[in-house]
């Protein structure tokens, strides 16, 4: 496996674990009240089992199946970026809900992760669809 498609798995299971910790404390407030901030951990579970987990499994895994040129990935920069973009996303977006942080955090948060798909997508395009000429 690649060292980068290892990256993006590994940070996908320490995000599954945050999700499934912060939605177990969720539930068990739902049973026994906790402490009312409780609630303020929604969003990060959200974040971090939709776009933490899911998504980052999601370009890990594409990342060492897709398609290589002999044994070349390609550029493999953008899909770096991806990976440093989309961990800066989900934890801004994640702090901006629990530290109830103003709409420009979120709205920045969503847009660094966005831009870590186009990123993911730039790396990735020339691997799904060849660039080839027409014959003439």
């Amino acid at each position: 496996m690649p060292r980068l498609s290892a990256w993006f798995v590994r940070a996908a299971l320490v995000y599954l674990g945050l999700g499934f910790t912060f939605g177990g404390l969720l539930l068990a407030n739902k049973g026994v009240p906790l402490h009312p901030l409780t609630w303020r951990l929604l969003p990060a579970h959200i974040e971090f089992l939709l776009f933490g987990w899911t998504l980052q499994l999601a370009f890990g895994v594409a990342f060492w199946i897709l398609p290589r040129w002999q044994t070349q990935r390609g550029d493999v920069r953008p899909a770096w970026a991806a990976l440093i973009l989309l961990n800066a996303g989900i934890w801004l977006v994640a702090l901006t809900g629990w530290l109830d942080w103003p709409a420009w955090s979120l709205a920045l948060g969503r847009l660094l992760e966005a831009t870590a798909i186009i990123a993911f997508a730039i790396h990735a395009w020339p691997r799904i669809k060849p660039w080839v000429e027409a014959p003439a």
